[in-house]
């Protein structure tokens, strides 16, 4: 698990694969559709297809001539359950964290 939790969190790193993400939520999408938005060339969305696709995130497939972009709603799974596990804790005030430790080295 902790293999695709990796390849999930650093396709997910990236601003641009998550806006590729956001736009599948919609529906299935052509390669060139995706591209379209991006300021980029289409070689540079097809590897930021490729990663989304060796995370799980999204599938490809290719219907004639084109090539087709899906979500893949479950391959978050594992993430947000890994994600969840921290819920349990109190949310951290770093502001107050670190005035505490200024404090602390003082005495």
């Amino acid at each position: 698990m902790d293999t695709r939790l990796d390849l999930a969190f650093a396709a997910l790193s990236d601003p641009t694969r998550r806006a590729i993400l956001t736009m599948l939520l919609e529906d299935d999408m052509a390669v060139t559709d995706v591209a379209e938005p991006f300021e980029m060339s289409l070689a540079a969305i097809s590897k930021h297809l490729t990663i989304l696709s060796r995370a799980g995130l999204i599938s490809q497939e290719k219907r004639g001539r084109v090539k087709w972009c899906k979500l893949e709603p479950n391959a978050l799974r594992d993430a947000s359950v890994w994600m969840q596990g921290f819920g349990q804790f109190e949310p951290v005030n770093l502001d107050a964290f670190e005035r505490f430790l200024e404090a602390e080295l003082r005495d």
